[in-house]
């Protein structure tokens, strides 16, 4: 069973966008919701695609250094350049617990991203 309950953040995407279907205030509800679902995830980044380079536009958690990344480079940049997400089993700034997302909790995520994107 996934720690994320992507029905609920979904249903929080929804009714936001209802309200006001603002992009920023989207992305920053979606990391907020995500976060808020507790260990393993302690920060939660997200960018989006400008031109070659992924922007950082919405976070919850710690700050990052990592404002832009260049597609192809990192493990984000990769994802993009491959068309595929990336599970990295090691500790990483976004959980500090290792290895922590199984494909279960992929999945969940996978559904609120998918939400999101229709919804911007």
């Amino acid at each position: 069973m996934p720690v994320l309950h992507p029905g609920k953040v979904i249903e929080a995407l929804e009714e936001k966008f209802k309200q006001s279907p603002n992009r920023k205030e989207l992305l920053q509800l979606t990391a907020s919701q995500v976060r808020k679902a507790g260990e393993p995830y302690t920060s939660v980044y997200l960018y989006m695609l400008h031109g070659d380079e992924l922007v950082l536009e919405a976070f919850s958690g710690r700050e990052t250094e990592h404002q832009k990344i260049r597609v192809g480079h990192g493990v984000c940049g990769t994802a993009v350049a491959e068309g595929r997400d990336q599970n990295v089993p090691d500790i990483d700034i976004d959980s500090d617990v290792l290895d922590p997302f199984s494909q279960e909790e992929e999945s969940a995520l996978k559904s609120v991203a998918d939400a999101l994107g229709r919804l911007l």
